[in-house]
């Protein structure tokens, strides 16, 4: 684990995805289940990204986010025991105590989807507890924000759900244009620009990036970072060359 717990950005980052399936490292498409290419033991990932100079790891349990409960905990609890950097998770954390409980075990930050869009006030209690720690994952899917491991539409856009958690303590916010996910075939940038636009918490962006141009767009867009997931994976560019690429600008 880190000691560093704050929410800021220091420079656009680039955060390297290690998403857990059945103990293993998969990528899915736009976030199907059967859609996944796996990639070897998380742990190993997870030290093959921070020797090729990560700063921070983003950590989801597939199966909790689908699932509605951590499945994956003996594998992330080895990523945490592992790792030097601070750490964000999500995927199956649906109340403050669950939250609270992974932060104690040393993640730095949690990362909350459907129980902060059911129930918004969580983020404001888990912040009181533990300031700067919560990251507000907003997925979105033909521009409605999606829910229940993106299978069930809130209802809500993006841009509305973000106005709720301005005065709430969120950290970041976490926008994943799941029209675009893991297909490596370009991000959309408007989407981001119109969220970054509309809230005062720094914007993590996640979903479709291809190439070295996605991740300066993004930027550009004004996000505070961006997730990668299957370009690193699959070898597209490494993230030397893609933090190079925003630290060059």
């Amino acid at each position: 684990m880190s000691d560093d717990t704050s929410g800021e950005f220091e420079g656009f980052e680039v955060i390297p995805a290690v998403d857990i399936q059945d103990g293993e490292v998969v990528q899915l498409v736009q976030g199907e289940r059967g859609t996944e290419k796996t990639y070897g033991d998380p742990v190993e990932a997870a030290r093959r990204w921070i020797d090729a100079g990560a700063r921070t790891l983003h950590l989801v349990d597939l199966d909790g986010a689908f699932e509605g409960e951590r499945r994956n905990a003996t594998a992330i609890d080895a990523v945490i025991d592992a790792v030097d950097v601070p750490t964000q998770l999500g995927g199956g954390i649906r109340t403050a105590e669950g939250a609270i409980d992974v932060l104690e075990r040393g993640v730095d930050r949690v990362i909350l989807g459907t129980a902060a869009v059911e129930n918004p006030d969580i983020v404001a209690e888990i912040s009181e507890a533990h300031p700067d720690s919560v990251v507000v994952s907003l997925d979105a899917k033909d521009g409605e924000v999606v829910v229940e491991g993106w299978t069930e539409g809130a209802g809500i856009s993006p841009v509305e759900a973000a106005q709720r958690y301005d005065d709430l303590g969120a950290a970041a916010i976490l926008f994943t244009n799941v029209d675009v996910e893991g297909q490596l075939e370009g991000v959309a940038t408007d989407p981001v620009r119109e969220l970054v636009d509309a809230t005062d918490i720094p914007v993590i962006a996640s979903g479709g990036v291809a190439t070295l141009e996605d991740v300066r767009a993004l930027e550009a867009a004004g996000a505070a970072a961006v997730v990668v997931g299957s370009a690193l994976y699959e070898g597209n560019f490494t993230l030397e060359e893609a933090q190079a690429a925003v630290d060059a600008e």
